[in-house]
């Protein structure tokens, strides 16, 4: 009996030992994670205003957004993120309005940049070869933004509380899935919505581009009945010929919102083509979102969406009538820095009540970086109205920094 309590005594002093190695040296590997980290600091200061030819004072505003980040080393293929975010007025220039936060309502007209200070991201993530799961508030982009992105362009970008699992099959197929239970949106925390959203969104690359499937499953968790069913095809690519490159994307999806005991359908299409030449690039697109009967226009509510139908933004929301966009667009090189000119012209979908032809916007801007860290950026957008909403113009200049 003793020289079995012995053996058990010797057995369980090895657990021990090998349990507490384990812990040190599990210990040991965060701290070499957390010491071999990086820390990184953006600045955006950014001068914006509005002009409307509405009862609305124009507004303008001077804003700083500091937002610090901090991403651990991997260690056992574990990491973590996280960042914060600060947006404040500067020197008391803020004659603007920002309706969900209650700021200036009704007297300005808007500019969506809420003093807010907030968690930005904080997420847990597992990396592999072919896999990566994250786990926390994070941002998600796919594609070109136009069914979910982070709208980086305003200050305080949207980010998402998800799940999200990547796997790569090889170098061609990968498959994306994330549930969301909390959508952040750009107005601090006055516009945050509880969600139950599913995004599937699968990809093949191949030599003339990139063919893309998805489903993205929307719910806003409200206690009432309501769902946004997308389901859509995506094929995006280019190929170089001689000193010319040629660009094109092809989309279409469909799309049906249920509300209250309400459904409607709508379509939605894209059609675009370029031609690259010695760092400039010519664009020509039409892009539709469809109607359901004048009463429904289709939606993306994820979307980055000051990207898409013009920057002075009223097209943020989809009419009813839906929306048509001809757009032509030249960009490239010019003086050390970038340009970018586009013209759109804005049409309904179904001419329902008299709705026809929307108006048309001229969209200007030019940015330069320098020293790798610092960027200066000048950008102007005037929408002409016809049928719909009122002329805007918005202009914008600003500085950013980044350690």
């Amino acid at each position: 009996m003793n020289n079995l309590q012995r053996k058990l005594g010797l057995s369980l002093s090895a657990v021990a030992l090998a349990v507490t190695a384990s812990q040190v040296q599990a210990e040991d590997s965060l701290a070499k994670a957390i010491k071999n980290g990086k820390t990184t600091l953006d600045f955006n200061l950014r001068y914006e205003t509005v002009d409307q030819d509405n009862a609305l004072e124009d507004a303008d505003a001077l804003t700083l957004r500091t937002r610090l980040t901090y991403k651990s080393a991997a260690t056992n293929g574990f990491s973590f993120l996280v960042e914060a975010e600060d947006v404040r007025s500067v020197m008391g220039i803020d004659d603007y309005s920002v309706p969900p936060s209650g700021f200036n309502t009704g007297v300005y007209s808007v500019i969506a940049d809420p003093k807010s200070t907030e968690l930005d991201q904080a997420f847990v993530q597992y990396s592999n070869v072919k896999t990566t799961a994250r786990f926390g508030r994070q941002v998600i982009a796919l594609d070109n933004h136009r069914h979910v992105g982070h709208v980086g362009w305003r200050q305080d970008r949207q980010t998402f509380d998800a799940i999200s699992l990547v796997h790569k099959f090889n170098k061609q197929l990968t498959a994306r899935y994330y549930f969301i239970n909390q959508r952040n949106r750009i107005f601090a925390d006055d516009a945050d919505l509880d969600s139950e959203d599913h995004l599937v969104n699968v990809s093949y690359k191949s030599d003339i581009g990139t063919l893309t499937g998805y489903a993205y499953l929307l719910e806003v968790d409200n206690n009432t009945d309501n769902s946004l069913d997308t389901y859509g095809i995506r094929f995006a690519g280019n190929q170089k010929i001689d000193s010319v490159r040629l660009f094109y994307q092809l989309e279409y999806a469909t799309q049906t919102s249920e509300t209250l005991g309400n459904e409607f359908d709508a379509n939605y299409w894209l059609l675009e083509g370029g031609v690259g030449y010695n760092g400039h690039k010519l664009t020509l697109g039409l892009e539709n979102l469809g109607s359901d009967n004048g009463a429904y226009g289709f939606s993306t509510p994820l979307a980055t969406l000051h990207k898409f139908n013009g920057w002075a933004d009223i097209f943020l929301g989809t009419p009813g009538n839906g929306l048509q966009d001809l757009y032509i667009k030249l960009q490239g090189k010019l003086m050390g820095g970038k340009y970018h000119i586009v013209w759109h012209d804005f049409s309904a979908d179904e001419n329902v009540a008299g709705l026809d032809d929307y108006g048309t916007e001229l969209e200007l801007q030019y940015t330069y970086a320098f020293n790798k860290n610092y960027s200066v950026g000048l950008k102007y957008s005037g929408y002409s109205a016809d049928d719909y909403a009122v002329d805007t113009d918005k202009t914008w200049l600003w500085f950013g920094a980044k350690f």
